[in-house]
């Protein structure tokens, strides 16, 4: 049987806890708007597209379809978004932020560049930036289709 490295080596392990430190910063922040760690990635991504399809916005806010359902109802009742029927295709329905929404995502932007600023503080702005970029080509280079 081969050995398998220590998990402290372990790519996906590592990835997970570097998420968990990151987002132990961003937590109480967005949790003083109000908002969950998922409802952020929501109103983010509606924030720069208008007349999203729900399964769209579950691929870019990496939220599974049945949470993201969920979530959508949540920031409809609070009034942040809205869904409409696609006038084109009646089975599809396109989301987009509210008045109420964008000035949601006004309020968090500056707080949330405070979070990032502190950690560009803590480890480097270059070395976040490396980061980010070493990110986004191994998501690139591992990336699967179904």
């Amino acid at each position: 049987m081969a050995n398998l490295r220590q998990i402290s080596h372990s790519l996906p392990m590592q990835l997970l806890q570097a998420r968990e430190s990151a987002m132990a910063l961003f937590r109480p922040m967005l949790r003083s708007f109000g908002l969950t760690d998922q409802q952020w990635r929501v109103i983010r991504v509606l924030a720069n597209q208008c007349n999203t399809e729900a399964y769209e916005l579950s691929q870019q806010s990496m939220i599974l379809p049945p949470s993201l359902t969920r979530i959508l109802k949540n920031l409809e009742e609070d009034g942040l978004v809205k869904r409409t029927p696609d006038y084109n295709d009646q089975r599809k329905v396109l989301i987009n932020l509210t008045t109420r929404g964008r000035k949601k995502y006004e309020q968090v932007v500056p707080e949330s560049e405070k979070v990032y600023r502190s950690i560009e503080n803590k480890v480097g702005k270059e070395e976040l930036n490396d980061l980010l970029r070493h990110l986004v080509a191994l998501n690139s280079s591992l990336e699967f289709s179904e």
